[in-house]
């Protein structure tokens, strides 16, 4: 009777031990990344998890703004994040990033100097610098016979209906400093309210406010104009030829996005891992052909061929970047303001 109890429990033990490897062998590592739409090669994902057994899980933001929304209510289900400069800022200051571990980020070594200790991220804890560009007008020659030059060309009666805007208010009010002549980190409520008025003149002759949808309106001839990134740009006008791409002569933002971790990212070796192998010099090459937008990888960029380093929508020279701002991270009291004034805007 013993023998016969003892072996049911073998047997029993076996299938448990049995059971567990089967569990363990189908539990997938993960990584869930959350990026900007338009902003990754998503085939390199298959090259990360045969190199590493970890599976990317992608979703994408519009922007900033909805990023932080997002992390704000609770979205903690997210490994990488790639704010830009001033909300990594934010993030910081408002204790929602992971410091990260650089043991496991051998590949920051290729990022180049440039790139390191900026003013959003000055001891490079919590920030790996991913992209970097302009924003500029794009517009369609077949539709506007001008030469545009000038953020007043977003505010003209004479494009009535064909004009687009940024569906978020930092980028949104930028257009709108930038053609006053006022700095896009002002604090000044009179400056922001003034721009603020003449973004309600251009309501009555726009378009729509739009993030990526402006793919399918400026490809599609739906509309004749609007302001976006550098990278979107090039991608645009290799779909429809008529599109140019312009940064204007009052000035413009210059960014750069880069990957983070928000606090308490369950999967935090498997983002830091992911993070080293988007600076992998093979990697951000393959990135940025699909990207367009330009690659702060010192060493992708000197393996580049000259047509491509001499690129000026991807690698802006130094008269246009001396004419550029990079947003900052503003005051509570600033921030509350632009939230009252968009929301009076979009109303």
């Amino acid at each position: 009777m013993k023998r016969l109890v003892s072996l049911v429990l073998v047997l029993a033990l076996t299938a448990a031990v049995l059971l567990s490897g089967c569990a363990k062998k189908q539990e997938q590592k993960v990584v869930n990344v959350y990026n900007w739409g338009e902003n990754i090669d998503e085939s390199i994902f298959k090259i990360f998890e045969k190199q590493t057994g970890i599976k990317v899980n992608y979703t994408t933001y519009e922007s900033n703004e909805q990023l932080y929304a997002v992390l704000k209510m609770g979205g903690t289900n997210y490994d990488v994040i790639i704010p830009s400069d001033y909300m990594i800022s934010r993030l910081i200051e408002e204790g929602m990033l992971e410091k990260l571990d650089f043991n496991n980020i051998p590949n920051f070594d290729n990022i180049d100097e440039r790139y390191k200790n900026l003013e959003y991220d000055p001891a490079n804890e919590y920030s790996v610098p991913y992209t970097w560009g302009v924003v500029g007008l794009i517009y369609n020659t077949s539709m506007i016979d001008d030469e545009i030059t000038s953020w007043g060309a977003l505010f003209d009666p004479k494009y009535s209906g064909q004009i687009l805007q940024f569906d978020n208010s930092r980028d949104a009010m930028a257009t709108a400093l930038f053609h006053l002549g006022y700095s896009v980190n002002t604090t000044d409520e009179a400056e922001l309210n003034e721009a603020y008025e003449l973004l309600v003149q251009q309501k009555t002759i726009l378009q729509g406010y739009v993030m990526d949808q402006i793919y399918d309106k400026l490809e599609g001839g739906e509309a004749a104009i609007g302001p976006y990134y550098a990278g979107d740009a090039l991608l645009m006008m290799e779909n429809n030829p008529d599109l140019a791409f312009v940064v204007p002569e009052e000035g413009t933002n210059l960014f750069v996005d880069a990957m983070c971790i928000p606090k308490g990212a369950v999967n935090k070796e498997n983002a830091e891992l992911f993070i080293n192998f988007m600076c992998d010099t093979d990697i951000a090459l393959k990135n940025m052909a699909v990207t367009c937008y330009a690659t702060p990888v010192r060493t992708a960029y000197e393996a580049l061929d000259e047509e491509t380093r001499s690129n000026e929508i991807m690698f802006p020279k130094d008269d246009v970047l001396n004419r550029c701002q990079i947003y900052k991270n503003l005051p509570q009291e600033t921030l509350n303001l632009y939230d009252q004034l968009w929301v009076k805007l979009k109303s």
